[in-house]
């Protein structure tokens, strides 16, 4: 039979003398797994797994170590029960400060999830999840609350040079069957456009992605995910797709073919966005397009301050 005791009678090593004494600037745990709940679709909250870092400082030399226990207690109650965003994780943060009676005066907390977005195809009624990796930090100092997002979106970059040489490819075997007749008829040219004949050369174009990094002003308490990657998209104009069907496929080319671009092209079309936001603080982004012509990438980046 266990004989009855009281927490208190245990050992804690924590309160031993220190042998240095120094303050230290961050204490805490990295890479804890755990829950996060997040604002699904129609307003039903979801609960997604996450890798979470946390750290307060620890200011008083004197003191031996911080309560790590009591920040993942706080952690694992806070992320699950409350849905992301600046007002939850500013309570969480301070919840995480009180948690040491008096050894902190900071806390930070990072974030690493993925975010699953429906989302529709181009033409036919498909959709399809797409996946979007995130990661959040915020860090409560002094009241002050300062919140980090970052995020990727992915999506088809057709050179513009490539597509030059190949419609003049194209027009020399035009030139080359067709000769210097005076009139063609149109159903003519239309068959040999349909044939093998038709498409002398293809233009390169790859999967691309942009990275972005965005501070958020306080004023805004939501976390604008879903928003800032549909404005990104529709800047860009080349999502990648999910689930498609040939009507969408050819959307697709027609998409590329209407948004020729380079990696500057791509980062300055991102920059516009950012640029307007009117939640954003300071911004920085890279875009990387993953070369089918060069065995390496060619990569942009660019970044600036809203005023």
């Amino acid at each position: 039979m266990h004989k009855s005791f009281s927490p208190a009678a245990l050992p804690d090593v924590a309160f031993d003398a220190v042998a240095l004494a120094r303050p230290l600037d961050w204490v805490g745990m990295d890479g804890m797994a755990l829950p996060i709940r997040l604002a699904g679709d129609a307003g039903q909250p979801l609960l997604t797994p996450a890798s979470v870092d946390v750290a307060v400082d620890l200011g008083d030399a004197a003191a031996r170590g911080i309560h790590m226990s009591r920040l993942y207690l706080q952690l694992q109650q806070g992320l699950a029960n409350e849905t992301l965003g600046a007002p939850s994780l500013r309570r969480l943060l301070d919840a995480c400060i009180a948690s040491q009676n008096g050894l902190a005066t900071r806390a930070r907390l990072r974030l690493r999830y993925e975010h699953l977005l429906l989302r529709k195809a181009l033409l036919s009624d498909n959709a399809g999840w797409k996946r979007y990796p995130v990661e959040v930090e915020a860090e409560l100092a002094d009241g002050h609350l300062r919140l980090t997002l970052a995020f990727s979106v992915e999506y088809s970059s057709t050179c513009p040079a490539s597509a030059a040489l190949s419609r003049q490819a194209n027009a020399q075997r035009f030139a080359g069957d067709f000769g210097d007749a005076a009139s063609v008829p149109t159903a003519s040219v239309r068959d040999w456009l349909e044939s093998g004949r038709g498409l002398a050369a293809t233009p390169h174009a790859q999967r691309s992605r942009a990275e972005i990094r965005v501070e958020l002003r306080p004023a805004f308490d939501e976390l604008p995910l879903a928003s800032l990657a549909d404005a990104l998209e529709t800047a860009l104009g080349t999502p990648v797709q999910t689930a498609v069907k040939r009507e969408d496929e050819q959307a697709f080319a027609l998409a590329n073919a209407a948004n020729l671009m380079f990696c500057e092209d791509a980062a300055r079309r991102v920059a516009s966005v950012l640029a307007a936001d009117a939640r954003v603080a300071a911004w920085s982004a890279r875009v990387a397009h993953f070369e089918s012509l060069h065995p390496h990438d060619a990569v942009a980046s660019v970044s600036g301050r809203n005023a």
